[in-house]
């Protein structure tokens, strides 16, 4: 088989060399808008080599790891492939990509979200274990055809990953809590300092929870515009509840209520219990 990559960043390139490690397919080959991360990937060994989008149709696995925006338009462009043809998209929102294939080539679909990532984006932020003992996240399967769903749960298992399936929505306002949350959170902290007098007065003090805190606000700002904008109204629901525990907090400090405050400490403690 020969393997398509449409976005060779941090997710396709890693994706990429996961692929050479399993030895499923006998070439594989790749496409990026960017000609410097394209050649990048080319002398990173990511991919065998550079395709145009006519010979990325032509294989027999195309995967999509560019940004969730980009993915909307890429998808009409994938109608003609062939029946036995398997499309997996690896965005981290689900629901608006899944309503928005084409017919023609939905049953060809599968909707994954690998849950794995760095707050490093690009080609050479891309690395063989990206992937692997991590989950994805398969979405509407009852949407895509039987070979499909087989092959794209073959090429995860192989890769080590943990495969768990749910409908888009749900996965939409999961991700929502779990990753585009925390996400605005680290930019919204990272800002909140920039904004002051003497930001680098401030930074020099930095230690392991700040540092831990903004590390994913390093992350792609076109990349995550993109998400917030496909994912709007569960990111909005999920900004509502922590603006909700933010007010909360800020309440029981100004009114001086310390054992108040302590109480909705150990509650946040309990979340371990959980993992």
């Amino acid at each position: 088989m020969q393997a398509g990559i449409i976005g060779l960043g941090l997710i396709g390139g890693s994706l990429g060399l996961g692929l050479r490690e399993i030895g499923m397919f006998k070439k594989i080959i790749g496409l990026d808008s960017d000609l410097l991360h394209l050649q990048q990937a080319l002398s990173l060994g990511l991919i065998d080599e550079e395709a145009s989008l006519e010979e990325i149709k032509a294989c027999d696995v195309i995967f999509l790891a560019t940004p969730v925006e980009a993915i909307l338009q890429i998808l009409p462009q994938l109608i003609g492939i062939a029946n036995h043809t398997t499309i997996i998209d690896l965005g981290s929102t689900k629901s608006l990509i899944s309503q928005s294939v084409p017919k023609e080539i939905r049953k060809n679909f599968v909707a994954a979200h690998p849950m794995s990532g760095t707050e490093n984006f690009g080609p050479k932020a891309a690395f063989k274990d990206l992937l692997s003992h991590h989950i994805v996240v398969l979405t509407d399967l009852e949407q895509s055809g039987e070979y499909q769903v087989a092959l794209a749960k073959e090429i995860f298992l192989a890769l080590k990953m943990t495969i768990i399936k749910m409908d888009s929505l749900s996965h939409d306002n999961h991700a929502a809590f779990i990753s585009h949350l925390p996400h605005i959170i680290s930019y919204a902290l990272a800002n909140t300092v920039l904004s002051q007098q003497n930001p680098q007065d401030i930074l020099a003090l930095a230690g392991g929870g700040f540092k831990g805190m903004v590390r994913i606000a390093k992350s792609s700002p076109k990349m995550w515009r993109d998400i917030a904008k496909q994912n709007r109204n569960e990111l909005l629901k999920s900004l509502k509840v922590f603006e909700e525990e933010m007010q909360k907090a800020q309440k029981l400090i100004k009114e001086e209520s310390w054992e108040e405050l302590e109480t909705w400490m150990a509650k946040a403690n309990s979340l371990y219990e959980i993992f």
